[in-house]
């Protein structure tokens, strides 16, 4: 059992015959209660002060949990974003390649109806060239047919003129 500075305080011996003098006694005791009334302060603050480290060491525990578990919450989050940002920028990928294929596509398409429209006109022109010369083949004929009309009227004409006058 412990003994407190009050059972000391309290402690009281039997005074006998050539015993010990009681003042003394008494003195050492009150100087015995006082150190162990120090001790026991102090012993008690440091049981405070151990118990409330000890709270803050589990509230740090606490706070270690919680910022490890954060890190590991964070990390997923990054990974779940990289991973997204990688099938973003795949998707992205896929898209472009796709309207680049469309855009070749729409350009092979417009080259070929360019080489037809071409070809069209190439074939236009010839056929207005062939035309155009059967005009002027039928003109020029009509023109040397009127040249020979003419000459053919002018010479009536001096037939007339030669008989009118002769």
């Amino acid at each position: 059992m412990t003994m407190t500075p009050l059972d000391i305080q309290q402690g009281q011996f039997r005074i006998r015959f050539r015993g010990f003098d009681v003042r003394e006694v008494d003195a050492f005791l009150e100087r015995v209660a006082e150190s162990m009334e120090l001790l026991s302060r102090e012993n008690e603050t440091l049981r405070k002060d151990m118990e409330r480290l000890k709270g803050e060491i589990r509230k740090f525990q606490e706070q270690e949990k919680t910022f490890q578990q954060a890190m590991v919450n964070a990390q997923e989050m990054l990974n779940v974003m990289k991973q997204n940002a990688e099938k973003e920028s795949d998707l992205i990928i896929s898209e472009a390649q796709m309207k680049a294929e469309k855009l070749l596509r729409s350009a092979d398409n417009r080259l070929y109806q360019l080489h037809n429209d071409i070809s069209e006109l190439k074939r236009q022109r010839t056929q207005l060239e062939v035309e155009l010369r059967t005009i002027l083949e039928a003109h020029g004929k009509f023109l040397d047919m009127s040249k020979e009309a003419m000459e053919s009227e002018k010479k009536s004409e001096e037939k007339l003129r030669f008989l009118k006058n002769g």
